[in-house]
């Protein structure tokens, strides 16, 4: 059975709209699968009462940005519910966070002499999603795409070595929640709290395992440990770690697009056996979005 709990669609920054990653998702024989879209999940409005859904179990999910000791990380949130009042607050908060954000960068760019950029951004966001204004999430790619189309850089790549990129002008902090906030909204949910990309953060073994130990100490279930494209000693270590913290071990593609034939849905390698999967316990029938 293949699983994959992290994916995102065109509601964050993948490239494929919700309907159209579901599709796929069929297509690789997936049988399992979480739409974890960063800090939202508005992706899951377009898919209600879609006939596709009796094809697949799709469990309700959503990637959380958070900060611990001074860097961002993510947490994937899993089986909470969609209907649950809490959710709309915690999700708005981010919003904002993001918001907040972007009106950063726009104002710094705007010092250099790109005019309307926010306005800019906001309807490349807009055309890339298809969701509403209020919905929609502003990111640094988005203000990239409207520097080429508008003709400032001949490319994103350009973009972001510029303007974008770490260390240049664009390049601003999101005032996120802590890593405690975070896990404590997903159990407030009834969800699962889950440690993702553990490697991305590029940490010192010192510093991840203090991670690790603050997000168990937080309340934290999970740690991806089987990851799409991840070199086989990359997965060994991390099912060291999850043994080692006694977490459970989740598996994910990160996918956001069809242009790496490695970082595919339901492409992540098995668990190891030594292994406790997260979804051991799992009533998928109660958990899945109808």
């Amino acid at each position: 059975m293949k699983i994959d709990l992290h994916c995102h669609s065109t509601a964050s920054d993948g490239v494929l709209s919700p309907l159209a990653l579901i599709q796929r998702a069929i297509e690789q024989e997936v049988s399992v699968l979480s739409l974890t879209d960063h800090d939202t999940v508005s992706g899951y409005q377009s898919l209600k009462g879609q006939a596709v859904l009796d094809q697949i179990c799709l469990i309700p999910g959503v990637e959380l940005s958070a900060v611990w000791s001074g860097v961002t990380i993510h947490l994937v949130g899993l089986g909470f519910s969609l209907d649950n009042p809490l959710l709309n607050g915690y999700m708005e908060q981010q919003r904002l966070a993001r918001q907040q954000r972007a009106e950063t960068i726009a104002s710094r760019l705007a010092k250099r002499g790109f005019s309307d950029i926010l306005e800019g951004a906001l309807a490349m966001a807009q055309e890339h999603s298809g969701l509403p204004a209020a919905d929609v999430q502003i990111g640094r790619p988005h203000f990239a795409r409207y520097l080429v189309s508008e003709g400032y850089v001949p490319d994103m790549a350009t973009a972001f070595q510029r303007y974008l990129g770490a260390g240049k002008v664009g390049d601003v902090k999101s005032q996120w929640p802590t890593l405690v906030q975070v896990v404590e909204w997903i159990t407030s949910l009834n969800g699962v709290a889950v440690l993702a990309h553990p490697l991305k953060y590029k940490m010192t073994n010192t510093k991840l395992r203090a991670l690790i130990k603050a997000f168990k100490d937080a309340g934290g279930e999970g740690i991806e440990v089987a990851l799409a494209g991840q070199p086989r000693d990359a997965t060994g270590f991390l099912a060291d770690l999850a043994t080692q913290f006694e977490l459970s071990a989740s598996v994910a593609s990160d996918f956001h697009g069809p242009f790496n034939r490695w970082i595919e849905l339901g492409n992540a390698p098995p668990l190891p056996k030594q292994c406790k999967p997260l979804w051991e316990n799992w009533a998928w029938d109660k958990m899945r979005v109808c």
